[in-house]
């Protein structure tokens, strides 16, 4: 693919730039008047801020979606999540099908990046199978909501109402529209409600879990033992992932609530934790433990080739794998019968020093110059990052040098950083000899 003077992208720089120019414009077309409830009430940074929130299915807002943004802003917002959290390369390929055009080898290979595919062979019917499912999971999803919004707002907005959160929940995103019940008030005025819950569980789950994971039980069904070794480790780690908040939710964070109401809002913020966003207890009361284990969980996100962002359940998984091999002073790393290759290992290691580093290098930096406590700003950059948008509440009240950060962190989260780090680069280097080999003790 060429653009001015010739110059040839590289598959990570069409990815990056993809997502920068869908951001762009959407924080014109939220600058709109027509896309303010109130002309003009909006600013450029308010509109850059979620614009890159919606695209990157993060769901941190410095304004209340509902009571800030017209239906049409809602709408552009809906579109946003929707290409952001599909994919914009997969959205323009789609497109791009649609039309009747070929898709070429370069284009393929984007998409195979895009999606953490395998391989480049099939990946246009994979693609086509992500969309379509997608988009039935989301139908089936809003008419799922549908008793419970029709009844409270009427047909017209409960329908919309329906849809916006379906979409919103399956690609990770976390944006609503309950500000009509108070400002930034998230799903708290539906915590009892178990099919709403139910409803949102689902669909968070089955939009984090990944691409890949949904082709393998379309091709083998119940039969968990043919899946590739990926989908095995991302539902495993999942599982681990949702039960262990639960508990502590459960057990830990809701003393004056009798216990069995405590189930329902526990299992939901267990499960939206990691890249959702929604809420439906008042975060700001949890306990400085709770808290530290909600960033360790946002960072870890969910799972490759999905709607959600972080470092990855996969990243944490083969880290942990390789820690317990060397441990057992394996030569390899193993895991269920198969060998996790060294270059795995070693983009495992990039990556979480990457999303650590950036995430506590930002929590600081906000903390000095917001005067704020450490952990509530790590809080704020760990949501960022992992593309979650919990917040304690300060998103609204920072100052612009805080936004960027935050807005870089997002853009990072969705992206990858090491994605970033691959389009800075034109080309890749090849190796020109082995150097000399020197042991250096660690530990």
């Amino acid at each position: 693919m060429r653009i001015f003077g010739g110059y040839r992208l590289t598959t990570f720089q069409v990815i990056a730039v993809s997502f920068l120019s869908l951001v762009m414009a959407g924080t014109l077309l939220l600058m709109l008047p027509a896309a303010s409830r109130e002309a003009g009430s909006a600013c450029f940074s308010d509109c850059l801020f979620t614009a890159t929130s919606a695209v990157c299915v993060t769901g941190l807002v410095v304004r209340d979606t509902f009571i800030t943004w017209s239906p049409f802003g809602q709408a552009v917002i809906l579109v946003l999540i929707q290409i952001g959290g599909m994919g914009v390369v997969t959205a323009a390929v789609t497109i791009v099908f649609l039309s009747g055009r070929k898709i070429g080898l370069m284009q393929r290979s984007v998409m195979q990046e895009a999606i953490s595919a395998p391989q480049v062979g099939g990946i246009v019917r994979l693609t086509g199978f992500i969309v379509v499912t997608a988009l039935s999971v989301e139908v089936l999803g809003a008419l799922a909501l549908l008793p419970v919004f029709v009844p409270v707002y009427g047909w017209g907005k409960g329908v919309w109402f329906s849809a916006f959160h379906a979409v919103s929940a399956f690609c990770n995103a976390g944006f609503d529209l309950m500000g009509g019940s108070g400002p930034f008030a998230s799903m708290t005025g539906f915590s009892g409600n178990a099919l709403v819950n139910i409803v949102l569980i689902l669909l968070i789950t089955v939009g984090g879990i990944g691409f890949l994971v949904w082709n393998d039980v379309r091709e083998h069904g119940l039969y968990i033992s043919r899946y590739r070794l990926q989908s095995k480790i991302v539902l495993i780690s999942s599982g681990i992932l949702i039960l262990v908040p639960f508990v502590w939710i459960l057990l830990f964070e809701m003393p004056d609530v009798p216990l069995p109401q405590r189930i329902l809002p526990s299992l939901f913020q267990s499960v939206t934790l990691r890249t959702a966003g929604f809420n439906t207890m008042d975060l700001t009361r949890v306990s400085s433990s709770g808290k530290t284990i909600m960033i360790l969980w946002m960072l870890i996100g969910g799972s490759p080739g999905s709607t959600a962002g972080g470092m990855k359940t996969t990243t944490m998984a083969v880290m942990l794998i390789t820690l317990f091999s060397v441990i057992r002073r394996k030569n390899d790393v193993e895991c269920m019968g198969r060998r996790i290759g060294s270059d795995t290992i070693q983009h495992a290691v990039a990556v979480a020093s990457i999303y650590f580093a950036l995430f506590f290098l930002g929590g600081l930096v906000i903390s000095r110059i917001e005067n704020l406590s450490l952990l509530t700003c790590l809080f704020e950059t760990a949501s960022a990052v992992g593309t979650v948008g919990l917040s304690l509440g300060i998103t609204g009240n920072l100052g612009i040098a805080s936004r960027l950060i935050l807005i870089a962190l997002m853009f990072l989260g969705r992206v990858g950083g090491l994605t970033l780090i691959y389009a800075a680069q034109s080309v890749r280097r090849p190796v020109q000899s082995l150097r000399p080999l020197e042991k250096v003790t660690v530990g």
